[in-house]
């Protein structure tokens, strides 16, 4: 199991219309160009979908059309947490999982609990859930952090808790997971950044936002680093750096969402309280995306 979320995940957006209303069909499209383009995998409804400003009606809508149009072709990972521990665990419970493989779950934000409260919450969401949880560790969202002792306690003692999207941002933390997890713990970066230096490091992978915007530049790059071929994937970073700085810029998603509108894969609209991308910022995704393309026509 724990191999099917290796390489190149991408945490899917969800597309929606000028009148912010789901834009199912942007959504098969946005299916069909990471699928065709090389990733690996599908997180769906993660951050990066604007999880948060969806009804439970739309999540379900979400769930089903990703499922559907995906047709089994990549395994899937459904976004599922909170910071209301039993809140999650009955919804674990309750949503319809079918098609799906894993579950991804962030550490409770907002209240901000010890490292004690943090082990305590996957436990429980452990024991009741259906499927294997990649657990999420974004300090920057949650306002804590989970630290490397909590992790691999969770990893050496529930082995519901498969593996985590680690995205501190420091390499000196995820090196200590690499180092000291059991065998077949998945240690993935967060973040784009850190993508190649978690894997030339020996983690697992990554789950992208930029992969779906350019997956198969970005597949390509992680599949270098997999492979050990440390300084063409370095290479490859290098090309694709520009892009990495400029769709976090105003954001996420608005930033990526701006280069898939460029792409013609979806519309760049975003629900309050985030707002679109700024004008400035389309252009230098443009530029920036023409800069990536021509880089790599001319290395054919």
């Amino acid at each position: 199991m724990n191999e099917l979320f290796t390489g190149t995940g991408v945490a899917l957006v969800t597309p929606i219309k000028e009148d912010l209303s789901l834009d199912l069909e942007a959504l098969g499209a946005l299916v069909r160009h990471v699928t065709e383009g090389g990733v690996d995998y599908l997180v769906v409804l993660g951050t990066t979908a604007e999880t948060a400003t969806l009804s439970p009606e739309e999540k379900d809508i979400i769930r089903n059309v990703v499922r559907e149009e995906n047709a089994g072709r990549l395994p899937l990972v459904i976004g599922i947490g909170g910071n209301d521990t039993l809140g999650v665990a009955r919804q674990l419970g309750s949503t319809p999982l079918e098609g799906y493989q894993a579950v991804l779950s962030v550490s409770p934000y907002y209240n901000r609990p010890t490292q004690e409260g943090i082990y305590r919450h996957f436990s429980v969401l452990a024991s009741h859930c259906p499927l294997p949880i990649l657990a999420y560790n974004v300090p920057a969202r949650t306002g804590s952090n989970m630290l490397p002792e909590t992790t691999l306690r969770l990893a050496r003692e529930c082995p519901g808790i498969i593996g985590i999207k680690e995205a501190c941002g420091e390499m000196q933390q995820i090196g200590r997971l690499i180092d000291e997890a059991p065998e077949g713990f998945l240690v993935l970066s967060g973040d784009d950044f850190t993508a190649v230096p978690t894997v030339l490091r020996g983690g697992a992978g990554v789950i992208s936002v930029l992969g779906q915007g350019v997956p198969g530049p970005f597949s390509g790059m992680m599949r270098l680093a997999a492979s050990g071929a440390s300084k063409d994937a370095q290479a490859q970073a290098g090309t694709l750096t520009l892009l990495m700085e400029s769709i976090f810029k105003e954001g996420n998603p608005a930033g990526i969402k701006a280069l898939l509108h460029r792409l013609g894969v979806c519309g760049p609209y975003v629900r309050l309280p985030l707002v679109e991308a700024s004008e400035a910022l389309a252009l230098e995704l443009a530029r920036n995306l023409d800069a990536l393309q021509a880089t790599l026509a001319a290395g054919r």
